[in-house]
């Protein structure tokens, strides 16, 4: 094999491994934001607030800003979350749009809750979320999550330019 070949086989792996790993960036980052549903929903509050990097934040704009992990599990823990999950409900989450800059990444996508009504289910609550993350040595954490009703409100849609 010439050298040429050599040098060209290793910028093509080395091509190849970045590829890879932006890919696993890319998986991690939207497996983090599809475990949210889940955890919230069989009533996790650690478990989901531990999603957030330890100085994390929690934006739900007209209901408050949750910081800190702790705040966040008892946003989960308050009666509000806690009587909507023994009703039933569901929170689902569309796939995230994301953009990863070395290791802080944002991804936007939609939020919908549905609830138990006893009878069937009812879409209770549909929103834009923007995600701000950050890779640690755990790997990637939310930094910021905005969540806002898509009420027609400008803010609500500028979420989605994100």
């Amino acid at each position: 094999m010439f050298e040429h070949e050599v040098i060209a086989l290793r910028a093509e792996i080395a091509g190849l491994r970045a590829e890879v790993a932006a890919l696993r960036d890319r998986q991690a980052i939207a497996d983090l934001i599809a475990n949210y549903g889940p955890a919230v929903d069989r009533g996790d509050s650690e478990g989901a607030a531990a999603l957030w990097a330890s100085d994390g934040s929690y934006d739900l704009g007209d209901m408050g800003v949750a910081r800190g992990q702790d705040a966040i599990a008892a946003l989960f823990e308050a009666d509000l979350h806690q009587g909507l999950i023994a009703n039933g409900a569901a929170h689902m989450l569309g796939p995230p749009r994301i953009a990863i800059t070395g290791d802080r990444a944002v991804a936007v996508c939609y939020s919908c809750v549905a609830r138990w009504t006893g009878t069937a289910f009812e879409l209770y609550r549909v929103a834009a979320n923007r995600w701000s993350l950050r890779r640690d040595t755990e790997g990637w954490r939310i930094i910021n999550r905005e969540n806002r009703l898509l009420d027609g409100s400008k803010d609500a849609r500028a979420l989605l330019n994100a």
